[in-house]
């Protein structure tokens, strides 16, 4: 499992890890001060013997790269904080389909509105369901509601009593 940080902080952690093996300390004091293996000091050690001080950089992280570069990114936050009635929607609310028919417009990138999440989550930005309430509502009207109304039809505890049925006695099988 990889450990947390940032490539630059493992580098460092590493460095720092042959730095003090080589001011004669141990390789079991070197991994508790560090937090890590003793094999992983020992890994790093032979590998700093091999290749230097250049076979402790850190290497470029695998896997797909991302669909959006990071301008097209920025333009993409700058069109969402415009909003949905700048984009042409009728409602002032961003849904997944909407945001991914808004990508495809205009990056020409086609994202599954299911895990568009992700990308959201990058701009820092998290799901949000609008409360359901009713456009002619009135506030003032179900203060006062419940205030004088509600209080006077509401069960107080102390008028609520558990049942007093009895429960029926277990009949033994045996005599």
């Amino acid at each position: 499992m990889r450990p947390h940080g940032t490539p630059h902080e493992l580098e460092s952690r590493r460095r720092r890890a042959v730095v003090l093996l080589q001011a004669g300390k141990t390789y079991q004091s070197v991994a508790s001060t560090l937090n890590a293996s003793i094999s992983s000091v020992v890994r790093w050690v032979q590998s700093f013997r091999k290749g230097g001080a250049s076979a402790l950089q850190s290497k470029p992280a695998s896997g797909r790269p991302p669909r959006l570069a990071s301008t097209q990114k920025r333009k993409l936050l700058h069109l969402l904080e415009q909003g949905p009635l700048a984009a042409g929607y009728a409602t002032d609310l961003w849904t997944l389909p909407r945001i991914s028919k808004l990508i495809d417009k205009h990056f020409g990138v086609h994202y599954h509105p299911g895990h568009l999440w992700r990308v959201m989550a990058d701009f820092g930005w998290t799901w949000q369901k609008p409360e359901r309430r009713a456009t002619q509502r009135d506030e003032k009207a179900i203060a006062r509601w419940k205030k004088h109304e509600w209080s006077s039809i509401k069960k107080s505890p102390k008028t609520w009593r558990p049942s007093r049925i009895p429960r029926r006695k277990r009949i033994s099988p045996h005599p």
